[in-house]
C-alpha cells in the first residue's frame, strides 16, 4: 500500500485547504514532518486515518472533534486521500458531521457525515461507493487491515508507540486478539465446554435409562405375581425390587421371563383345545341354519308359483294384443304414404288457385287476355323484353353523360372562382407578414428564459423530494433509535439474568454435592466417609438447562440489539444524506419556491410555443404566397381546357335523350317498361307451372289410395281405421313383449326351483330346525375360545416385553462404559483448553495461539533491537505463571546481555524504551502484514519519541529507519528534534500562522 496525495480542508488546526504530495518523497525514501509543539504535525496522520477508517487514533470523542475550531460557520470540512493497493489506484473523500448555518431561516443545521470512494480507470475517476457504510465495507476489502491493525502496522501513532511493550498481559492479549482475529479460539474453548457438559449428560441419561428399564421389568413381574390366575401353582420368588444389587435385579428379571414363557406354553395348549370345540359347535349350528333356510325358501317358492299362475289371463290378453300389432306393422308404410299424397295434392291445388288469381289481376291491369294460352304469352313477352333491354342501356348511359356534363360545367365555374379567390387572398399577404414580424420580437426575448427556468425548476424538484424523504426518515430515525434503546435495555437485563443464575448456581453447588453423599462412601471433595452435617439444597436450585436457556436469551437479545443498532445507524445515515440533498431547507419552503419556479417555467414555455407558432405562420404564409402564384398560372391553363370539353359533352347528351324518349313510349322510363313486362311474364309462368304441379299431385294421391285399399283387403283388418288402431309405438310394443317374456321365464324358474327344494328336503324332519339352541352352544364355545386367546396374548406380550427390556438393559450398561470414557476425555480436553486443571500454566487455547504469534513478533523485533542496542538488549517471550492466579502466557521481558539477567520492560530508560518499542512495533508490523495476506507496505509513519534519545542512540534509530527505505518504501517521521532536521533534508513543515490556523509547507525546513 502506497500513499500518493493528502488534502486537508477545515480539519484539525488547518482551515484552508492544505495538500501533501507523498510521491515527491519517493527519491529520498524518508522525510521529516517538523513543526512546533501543537502546530498540527500529528494531525496529518489523523487525516490519513480518518480518510481510510472514519476515525483517528488520538481522540475518544468521535469525529465531531475533527472540525477545525478556526473555521467560519460556512467553511467546509473535508479530507481527501489518494493511495494505491496492488495495481489499483483509489481516492477516498470523507467529511465529518458538523454544524453549519441553515440556508433558510436562522440557526444552525447538521451537515451529515459524507464519504465517497473512487477508482482511477484509464485516466478517469470512476465512483465505486457514495455512502459512509458502503465506503467502509469496500475499503475493508481493498485494504485488508482493520483500523487497529493499520495503526500498529503503518501508522505508529503518538501515545501508542510503547503501549504494546509496556502493557500488562491482559491488555496485550486484547490488542493481539484485535490484530490477529483470534476470538474464534475462545469460541472453540466454549464449544468444548458445551461438548463436555453434553457428554456427561449422555452418561447420566444412559444410567438413568438402565434404572428405568429395570424398574419397568420389575413392575411387570410384580403385576404377574399379583394376578392369582398367573401365579396359581407357582412359587412367588424373591422380592426383586427390594434387592439393591443391579446384577441380582437383572437375574431376577431373567427368571421372571422364563416363568412367563412356561406359562405361555400351557396357555397355548388350552387355546388349541378351545379352537377345536368352537369349530365343532360352529359346524353343527351351520347345518341347522342351512336346514332352516331351505324350509323357508320352499314356502316362498310355493307362494310365488301361485301368484304367477293367477296372472296368466292378463298375460294371455297382452300376447293377443302384441300379435295384432305385429300384423298391422306391415301396413304402416302404405297408410303413411297415402296420407302424405293427400296432403301434397291439397297443397298444390291451393298454390295453383293462388297463382291463377295473381295472373288474372295483372292481366286485367295491363290489358292482356286472361284466357289466352299462358305458354304463348310467356314466349311473346320474352321477345319484347329483348328489344326494351337494349334501350335501357341508352337510358342508363344518359344519366352518366348528364352527370359528366354537370361536372364539366361545375369544374369550369370552380376554376373561374378559384382564380378570383387567389387574386383576392394574395392582395392581403404583405400586411399579414408585417404584423407577424412585429409580434415575433418580444416573444423571442421571453422564450430565452425557458432553459434557466427549467434548470431551477428541476433542482427544486430534486431538493423537495429529498426534503420530503428527510421528513419521513426523521420519523424512521426516531423509531430506530427508540427501538435500539429498548433492545439495549433488554440485552442488559438478559446479561444480568445470566450473571444472577451463575451466581446462584455457584451458591448451590454445596447443596448439590451433599445430595449425592452416601454414608460409608468417600466424599468427592474431601474424601471423608462420614458426613455429619451435609449442606442443604438451595431454595431455588439452578440447573444447566436454566443457565443454557438464559444464555440463549442473552445471545438472542445481544443479536437483536446489534440488529437494532445497525438499523439506527443506517437510519441516521439515510436521514443525513436526504437532508444534505435537500440543502438544509424545509419541504414547505421548497414547495413555495417550486410553485413559483413552475409558474415562471410555464410562462416561458408558453412564450416558446407562441414564438414557434408565429415563426411557423410567417414561413407558411410566405410559402403559401409563392404557391398561390404558381397555382394561379396552373388554374388559368386548366380553365382554358375545361370550356371546350363542356361544350362537346352537351351535344352528346342531347342525342342520347332523343333515342331514349322513342323507346320509353307512354311509360315513365324504359326501366319501368322493362320491369312491367317482367312482372307479366313471371305471373304467366308461375300460373302455368302451378297448374301442371297440381295435376301431378292429384294423380299420385289417387294411386296411393288404391294401393291401400288393395292391401287392407288382403289383411285380417276390416278397414284402414281398424289397422291404424291396432298399431303400437315401438317402445310400447317392446315393453309388452318384455313383460310377457319375463312372466314366462319366472314361471319356469319357480317351478324348477320348487322341484329342487322338495327333492332336497325329502327325508328331513317336518318341524322347524332348532337354531336357537345351536346358537347358544356356539356362543359359549366362542366365549371360551376368546378367553383362551386373550390369556395367550397377554402371556405372549409379557414374554416379549421382558425379553425386549432385558436386551435394552444389557445395551444400556454396555454403552455406559464407552460413553463414560469419552466424556472423561472430552472433559479433560475442555478443562485443558480453558486453562483449568490439569493445565498447570493456566493458559487457555486463545492465549496459547497468541503466544505463538508473540514469539514470531519478538523474533522479528530482536533483529533490529540487537542492532539498535549494540547487542545489549534482546526481547524474550515468557510464559511464567502470573501472580494471584491470573492468566499467563503473554509476558514480555528484556534480556540484558551486560548482566545476563532478564528484567521487566518497565525498568528501561526513556530512550531504551523508545528503541525497544520501535523494534517491537516494526516486528509487529511485519508479522501482521504477513497474516493479512502479504500486503506490501510502501508507506510508513512514526510519530514522536525521538526526543528521549541521546545522540548515539538517535543515530542507531535513524539507521534502522533508513534500512526501511529498501524496496521503494517511504518513511515519514514526526519530530521536533533539531538533529533530525539536519539529517533529513526532505521535510514537511507545519507552522501556526499569527491568525491561528496552521499551514503545511513541503520541501522546506520550518524555523522552529
Amino acid at each position: 500500500m502506497r500513499l500518493h496525495r493528502l488534502e486537508l480542508t477545515g480539519f484539525g488546526p488547518f482551515r484552508e485547504r492544505q495538500s501533501v504530495d507523498f510521491d515527491a518523497f519517493d527519491r529520498d525514501g524518508i522525510f521529516l514532518i517538523a513543526g512546533r509543539t501543537g502546530a498540527g504535525k500529528s494531525s496529518i496522520l489523523d487525516g490519513v486515518c480518518f480518510a481510510l477508517y472514519g476515525s483517528v487514533p488520538r481522540y475518544e470523542s468521535g469525529d465531531k472533534r475533527l472540525r477545525s475550531d478556526h473555521c467560519e460557520p460556512d467553511d467546509p470540512t473535508e479530507v481527501r486521500l489518494e493511495f494505491t493497493v496492488g495495481e489499483r489506484r483509489w481516492r477516498v473523500t470523507r467529511a465529518p458531521e458538523y454544524q453549519r448555518p441553515s440556508r433558510r431561516g436562522g440557526g444552525l443545521t447538521a451537515e451529515p457525515t459524507r464519504a465517497e470512494l473512487e477508482e482511477l480507470v484509464d485516466g478517469t475517476w470512476i465512483g465505486r461507493a457514495a455512502r459512509p457504510r458502503d465506503v467502509g465495507l469496500l475499503l475493508d476489502e481493498v485494504l485488508g487491515l482493520s483500523a487497529q491493525q493499520f495503526q500498529q502496522v503503518i501508522l505508529l501513532a503518538q501515545n501508542r508507540f510503547s503501549r504494546f511493550l509496556l502493557a500488562p498481559g491482559a491488555e496485550r492479549q486484547s490488542l493481539l486478539r484485535a490484530l490477529f482475529g483470534s476470538r474464534r479460539y475462545e469460541e472453540y474453548a466454549r464449544e468444548l465446554g458445551e461438548r463436555s457438559k453434553a457428554a456427561q449428560r449422555e452418561v447420566d441419561a444412559l444410567a438413568e435409562r438402565a434404572r428405568t428399564l429395570l424398574a419397568q421389568a420389575e413392575r411387570l413381574i410384580a403385576a404377574q405375581a399379583d394376578d392369582p390366575e398367573h401365579t396359581e401353582g407357582a412359587d412367588a420368588g424373591p422380592d426383586v425390587a427390594a434387592t439393591p444389587d443391579l446384577g441380582a435385579r437383572r437375574d431376577a428379571v431373567e427368571l421372571g421371563r422364563q416363568r412367563a414363557a412356561y406359562r405361555l406354553d400351557t396357555l397355548t395348549h388350552e387355546r388349541t383345545a378351545a379352537d377345536a370345540a368352537r369349530s365343532a359347535a360352529e359346524a353343527a349350528h351351520a347345518e341347522l341354519v342351512a336346514l332352516s333356510k331351505a324350509q323357508a325358501e320352499l314356502a316362498r317358492a310355493r307362494e310365488r308359483l301361485a301368484t304367477l299362475e293367477a296372472d296368466g289371463s292378463r298375460i294371455a290378453s297382452d300376447r293377443d294384443r302384441l300379435d295384432r300389432a305385429r300384423s298391422a306393422e306391415s301396413l304402416r308404410a302404405p297408410l303413411e304414404a297415402a296420407e302424405r299424397a293427400e296432403r301434397t295434392a291439397a297443397a298444390t291445388a291451393a298454390a295453383a288457385a293462388e297463382a291463377d288469381t295473381a295472373w288474372l289481376l295483372i292481366a286485367e291491369r295491363v290489358g292482356e287476355d286472361a284466357a289466352a294460352d299462358l305458354e304463348a304469352v310467356v314466349e311473346r313477352v320474352t321477345g319484347e323484353l329483348a328489344v326494351w333491354t337494349a334501350a335501357l342501356a341508352h337510358e342508363t348511359a344518359l344519366a352518366d353523360e348528364q352527370a359528366q356534363l354537370a361536372a364539366a360545367e361545375a369544374e369550369t365555374s370552380r376554376l373561374e372562382g378559384d382564380v378570383a379567390a387567389l387574386d383576392a387572398q394574395r392582395a392581403q399577404v404583405p400586411a399579414e407578414l408585417a404584423r407577424l414580424e412585429s409580434e415575433l420580437e418580444p416573444l423571442r426575448e421571453r422564450a430565452a428564459r425557458r432553459d434557466p427556468a427549467r434548470t431551477r425548476h428541476d433542482e427544486l424538484v430534486q431538493r423537495l423530494a429529498a426534503a420530503e424523504e428527510a421528513e419521513r426518515l426523521a420519523v424512521v430515525r426516531r423509531d430506530s433509535e427508540a427501538a435500539h434503546r429498548d433492545q439495549a435495555a433488554a440485552a442488559a437485563a438478559a446479561a444480568a439474568r445470566v450473571a444472577a443464575l451463575l451466581q446462584s448456581r455457584l451458591d448451590g453447588y454445596a447443596g448439590e454435592l451433599a445430595a449425592v453423599l452416601v454414608d460409608g462412601e468417600p466424599c468427592a471433595v474431601c474424601g471423608a466417609t462420614s458426613h455429619p452435617a451435609p449442606a442443604g439444597p438451595a431454595d431455588e436450585p439452578v440447573t444447566d438447562e436454566m443457565v443454557a436457556e438464559a444464555e440463549r436469551e442473552r445471545d438472542a437479545a445481544r443479536a437483536r440489539e446489534r440488529t437494532a443498532s445497525e438499523a439506527a445507524r443506517t437510519a441516521r445515515e439515510r436521514h443525513g444524506d436526504a437532508a444534505a440533498r435537500a440543502g438544509g431547507e424545509g419541504a414547505k419552503t421548497l414547495r413555495d419556491a417550486l410553485r413559483k419556479a413552475a409558474d415562471e417555467l410555464a410562462a416561458a414555455e408558453r412564450a416558446v410555443q407562441r414564438r414557434d407558432e408565429v415563426m411557423t405562420q410567417h414561413a407558411q404564409l410566405a410559402a403559401l404566397d409563392a404557391e398561390a402564384e404558381a397555382s394561379r398560372a396552373a388554374l388559368a391553363d386548366l380553365l382554358a381546357a375545361a370550356r371546350p370539353r363542356a361544350a362537346a359533352l352537351a351535344a352528346t347528351v342531347e342525342a342520347t335523350r332523343r333515342a331514349v324518349d322513342d323507346a320509353r313510349g307512354d311509360h315513365v322510363s324504359v326501366a319501368d317498361r322493362v320491369a312491367e313486362a317482367k312482372r307479366v311474364r313471371d305471373a304467366a309462368r308461375r300460373a302455368h307451372d302451378a297448374r301442371a304441379e297440381a295435376a301431378r299431385a292429384a294423380a299420385s294421391a289417387a294411386e296411393s289410395l288404391a294401393d291401400v285399399d288393395d292391401r287392407i283387403g288382403a289383411s285380417a283388418f276390416a278397414d284402414a281405421e281398424e289397422a291404424r288402431r291396432a298399431l303400437l309405438e315401438p317402445r310400447e310394443a317392446e315393453a309388452l313383449a318384455e313383460r310377457i317374456a319375463t312372466h314366462d321365464a319366472q314361471l319356469a324358474a319357480t317351478r324348477a326351483r320348487l322341484l329342487d327344494l322338495e327333492l332336497e328336503l325329502a327325508g328331513a324332519p317336518e318341524g322347524p330346525a332348532d337354531t336357537v339352541g345351536s346358537k347358544a352352544a356356539l356362543d359359549a364355545a366362542d366365549a371360551a375360545r376368546t378367553a383362551a386367546l386373550r390369556a395367550e396374548r397377554d402371556a405372549h406380550a409379557l414374554v416379549e416385553a421382558l425379553r425386549d427390556l432385558a436386551l435394552q438393559i444389557d445395551d444400556s450398561y454396555a454403552g455406559i462404559a464407552a460413553k463414560a470414557a469419552d466424556a472423561e476425555a472430552v472433559t479433560r480436553l475442555a478443562d485443558t483448553v480453558a486453562g483449568r486443571a490439569p493445565n498447570t500454566m493456566k493458559m487457555d487455547l486463545e492465549t496459547f495461539v497468541l503466544a505463538a504469534e508473540l514469539e514470531e513478533i519478538v523474533t522479528a523485533a530482536n533483529v533490529r533491537l540487537a542492532d539498535m542496542s549494540s547487542g545489549r538488549y534482546r526481547l524474550q517471550h515468557t510464559d511464567a505463571r502470573a501472580a494471584r492466579g491470573a492468566a499467563s502466557g503473554l509476558g514480555l521481558e528484556v534480556m540484558d546481555a551486560y548482566t545476563g539477567q532478564a528484567r521487566p520492560a518497565q525498568s528501561l530508560s526513556g530512550g531504551e524504551t523508545f528503541l525497544a518499542s520501535l523494534a517491537l512495533a516494526l516486528g509487529l508490523a511485519e508479522v501482521v502484514t504477513a497474516r493479512a495476506g502479504g500486503i506490501r507496505l510502501d508507506t510508513l509513519f512514526v510519530d514522536e519519541g525521538f526526543g528521549s534519545l541521546d545522540e548515539e542512540t538517535l543515530d542507531l534509530a535513524m539507521r534502522t529507519l533508513d534500512e526501511l527505505r529498501q524496496g521503494g518504501r517511504t518513511v515519514g517521521v514526526i519530530s521536533h528534534v533539531a538533529a533530525m532536521k539536519e539529517q533529513l533534508p526532505a521535510q514537511l513543515a507545519v507552522e501556526a500562522t499569527p491568525e491561528g490556523p496552521s499551514v503545511i509547507t513541503q520541501d522546506a525546513v520550518a524555523s522552529v
